[in-house]
């Protein structure tokens, strides 16, 4: 997943939630959507940094060696500062970029 591409807001911004679930239906519904997604955002971006810090680790780190990594430090870095998966998970919601459904809803059709 490229998180640069997603639009979405480090601060946290007032929305009215109402309005947001019109499509759905139900306000309690698009929160559990919502937060199923950014449980998956989450999941990506932790196996994303553990991927990329993998390189860096081995068992012969000296004390000198911790300090005098700086591109770990970077990573670690970028990674902090990106917003977080909630965040990521409503603006796709917004932009109508996440695929839900309903299965009880299906069978009632």
């Amino acid at each position: 997943m490229d998180f640069r591409k997603l639009n979405a807001s480090t601060n946290t911004i007032s929305r009215d939630i109402n309005v947001m679930s019109e499509e759905v239906g139900n306000v309690y519904e698009m929160v559990t959507i919502i937060a199923k997604r950014a449980n998956q955002i989450n999941v990506e971006i932790k196996s994303e940094i553990e991927k990329k810090l993998q390189d860096f680790g081995g068992s012969s780190d000296n004390i000198e060696e911790v300090f005098e990594n700086r591109e770990q430090i970077e990573i670690s870095r970028y990674f902090e500062k990106l917003p977080k998966p909630t965040l990521f998970a409503t603006q796709e919601f917004i932009e109508d970029k996440i695929y839900y459904r309903n299965p009880l809803k299906d069978k009632l059709s």
